[in-house]
């Protein structure tokens, strides 16, 4: 082994033998227990940060736990690669509006957008190292995915759980899209309270409305039952100020009274609350904003005005007629939508939907089998579901997606579903293969697209190729493991176990592993719109190093949140520097090992291997829990502390003067050494796996019958002696005062001692009697003397 270790070198050397030797592919003849991950497809919308490698990482090294514990791993990599998230990526990089072209056209632009940025995603994780089985590879876009996809929506049609309607809908008149509540976020926003006067036969009631632009779509006002200030208006009518039209003052409970005046208006439509009371008072609809988030030409006064000027007149004609009573600035919440930040609108639309509301307690049910890492993630879960107040929208208004396989009969408007040896179908480039049951051939095309989500939430199914040729639904399903972050619990999470239970009856998965964001500064994501990662990841790899990384990304506790400076790699890079002179130092005495010698083992030797046993224990406990970090911490411990910082210095005279110490005590040191410094390997390599493979194939290869480190499994010896572990605490202990005492005294390391007197417990007492000329080496000591 060469002085200085060259990580340039070595991990592409590294990576290249992995690939050669197939050593990550999952054997689907292998009898061994599988071990399944559905790993979340990253949408394709711009680079990669260091976000995505902090918790995508730790769930690769999840998938090298498992390999190395047995299991014949599933380990499979996608993209999501359809969808809103690509065609704003693509009109952003091209500074285009999809709408101006021709749909084929911006296609063509979305496909040749994603090959380029899968090509880079991949090169990405492959320099990471990542153990994939690549030959698993999919996209959400490609013909297989499509067929699973549309027969998914086929099959929930056929079962009643999808549906068309024409109901008020969420609507991003920035994407020009319908959405589902899943895609909303909730931001605090400055506005104004402004109080309207709505004239009564008796006094003024006043309003108080942050969206005076919908006066004109006001249907009604409503005041709380138990409110004894306006019980004797309910029945009454009140009148539009501006527009003159009168409107029925109805009671409802859910009116806040503490909010405003008491009074509130109900217009067509402001918000969820609106379209609940038009849907159960059965209230008129008055149409204001369109699609396009300007106001509708024939609204009086404003007709043609984008949303927020059209407020700002409304307001100015309000103080002219004397019918604003106040304003107020006030801080509220909004919901805007994830993928673009535009506040939402709710406008009547024919959407197609699947049914989640009526099956609510199914959903929570399933919460329960799930096992939830960590277990406070199971409470966003079970609070989303709870909160649900929308069915889930699954049709875009869009054009990179996976279309509905259905058409409408011209005549009759029935719907025609596509026989299943049709699929994929673009029902916009194929008609259906006969006609409807009314006689008529002429058909209208649906030309919206599936939600990305619709196709992404079944991810366990593509894995699995449900209904498809090589179908291994039946070993695979449910998987073992979903690994994903936290914020899309609502989304991923949810609509995967809401496919899952429709199309198998089962849970998709045994465990879900919820990771942490990488934050940019107190509170703030590390996210690619906002452009706060302070470096690509590809130069972090490049002059750091993939393992430097690596290391870096399993320091936390799973769930929890972490932040991120480059100043935080100096840790990992000692690491690095420390397990390579450690490896260097180990193997330049053990050139000569007997690997079968018979060896009666020396105490020290005997509490470095029961160390060492104890610590694969305490890790594997923790990793089966995914707490990456934590068992990470107990490795490192083991290493840095017990090894290095002891045992070797312990050690060191036996291992270079057998000629002193005697060839049978330093073969015992020379087994200790071995056992530990390969079992040490075998620990890091989920972490590390470049330096600890180069490592293991400069020397351990040629006793050992395993082509590649990352093929063998950990030890599963129980910790066999504990007396000698109490042993080898109280052996540091002594180590470390007599470190001590020089440091106090300003002697150097090397100082002799004249008299080291040990006090320790009588069983003790002959273990220490034959550590006396380890203990004499180590802290230079003229004399050892042991007592009870």
């Amino acid at each position: 082994m060469q002085k200085k270790y060259d990580f340039r070198l070595v991990e592409k050397e590294m990576q290249n033998f992995w690939k050669e030797n197939s050593i990550y592919s999952f054997d689907p003849e292998s009898h061994s227990e599988i071990y399944s991950i559905d790993t979340p497809p990253p949408t394709v919308s711009g680079s990669l940060h260091i976000g995505h490698i902090f918790s995508y990482t730790q769930a690769e090294m999840i998938a090298r736990f498992k390999r190395m514990q047995g299991y014949n791993v599933f380990y499979p990599f996608g993209f999501d690669d359809n969808g809103l998230p690509t065609e704003r990526l693509v009109e952003k990089e091209e500074g285009i509006i999809a709408k101006d072209f021709q749909r084929n056209e911006f296609i063509k632009k979305c496909i040749a957008t994603t090959a380029k940025y899968e090509k880079e995603f991949k090169d990405l994780w492959q320099s990471l190292g990542f153990s994939v089985d690549w030959s698993l590879q999919y996209e959400t876009i490609n013909p297989m995915v499509q067929r699973i996809s549309q027969k998914s929506f086929i099959k929930l049609l056929q079962d009643g759980k999808a549906y068309m309607m024409e109901s008020p809908v969420l609507w991003c008149t920035e994407c020009q899209t319908s959405i589902a509540q899943a895609d909303l976020e909730s931001i605090e926003k400055e506005t104004t309270f402004n109080y309207v006067k709505f004239k009564t036969s008796g006094e003024d009631l006043v309003v108080a409305t942050t969206r005076p632009e919908l006066l004109y779509g006001c249907v009604c006002l409503f005041v709380n039952p138990e409110d004894d200030r306006f019980g004797q208006y309910i029945g009454k009518s009140a009148t539009v100020p501006l527009y003159n039209y009168e409107i029925p003052i109805l009671a409802d409970s859910k009116v806040d009274i503490s909010k405003g005046t008491g009074v509130v208006m109900c217009a067509t439509f402001g918000d969820s609350t609106d379209a609940e009371w038009y849907k159960s008072h059965k209230l008129p609809y008055r149409k204001v904003i369109l699609p396009d988030g300007t106001i509708d030409k024939s609204v009086p006064l404003i007709g043609g005005l984008e949303v927020k000027r059209a407020r700002k007149e409304i307001i100015r004609l309000l103080e002219e007629n004397g019918l604003l009573a106040e304003t107020k600035s006030i801080t509220h919440t909004v919901s805007v939508h994830e993928r673009c930040g535009k506040e939402i609108e709710i406008i009547p639309s024919k959407q197609w939907y699947i049914d989640i509301l009526t099956n609510k307690e199914l959903f929570l049910k399933a919460a329960d089998e799930i096992n939830w890492y960590p277990k406070s993630m199971k409470s966003r879960y079970i609070s989303w579901v709870e909160n649900l107040k929308w069915d889930w929208c699954i049709s875009r208004q869009r054009y990179f997606g996976v279309p509905f396989p259905i058409w409408y009969c011209k005549s009759c408007g029935k719907v025609i579903i596509a026989r299943e040896d049709m699929l994929p179908v673009n029902p916009l480039e194929t008609k259906p293969d006969g006609p409807c049951s009314c006689g008529c051939d002429e058909f209208l095309p649906e030309s919206s697209v599936l939600d990305t989500w619709a196709t992404s939430s079944i991810t366990p199914q593509i894995n699995a190729k449900w209904g498809e040729e090589k179908d291994i639904s039946d070993r695979l399903l449910p998987m073992s493991l979903r690994t994903q972050a936290h914020e899309i619990i609502r989304t991923w999470a949810f609509y995967t176990i809401v496919k899952s239970l429709y199309h198998t009856g089962q849970i998709p998965w045994k465990d879900i592993m919820v990771c942490g964001f990488v934050l940019a500064k107190k509170g703030e994501k590390i996210s690619k719109s906002k452009g706060n990662s302070e470096l690509s990841p590809k130069e972090l790899i490049e002059n750091h190093s993939a393992d430097v990384i690596r290391y870096w990304a399993a320091n936390s506790k799973l769930g929890t949140d972490t932040f991120f400076s480059v100043d935080d790699l100096r840790i990992a890079k000692r690491f690095i520097t420390k397990l390579w002179n450690a490896s260097r130092f180990a193997l330049s005495h053990l050139q000569d090992i007997d690997i079968n010698a018979d060896i009666e083992l020396m105490p020290v030797d005997r509490w470095i291997i029961e160390r060492c046993k104890q610590t694969i224990v305490e890790a594997r406990s923790l990793l089966e829990q995914y707490e990456i970090g934590s068992a990470r911490h107990k490795i490192d411990e083991f290493f840095w502390k017990d090894l290095c910082d002891y045992y070797l210095e312990i050690v060191k005279e036996r291992l270079y003067q057998p000629e002193k110490r005697g060839v049978r005590e330093r073969q015992s040191a020379q087994h200790a050494l071995y056992y530990c410094m390969l079992n040490v390997l075998k620990l890091y390599a989920i972490y590390v796996p470049h330096i600890t493979e180069y490592i293991y194939q400069s020397f351990f290869r040629q006793y050992e019958k395993s082509i590649s480190l990352h093929r063998l499994c950990w030890e599963t010896e129980e910790i066999a002696d504990h007396e000698i572990l109490v042993f080898g605490e109280k052996l540091k202990g002594i180590v470390s005062e007599t470190r001590k005492y020089k440091t106090e005294n300003a002697l150097p390391m090397n100082a002799e001692m004249e008299k080291i007197v040990i006090a320790t417990d009588e069983k003790l007492m002959e273990l220490f009697q034959q550590t006396i000329d380890d203990i004499k080496a180590c802290c230079h000591a003229k004399i050892v003397e042991i007592s009870s």
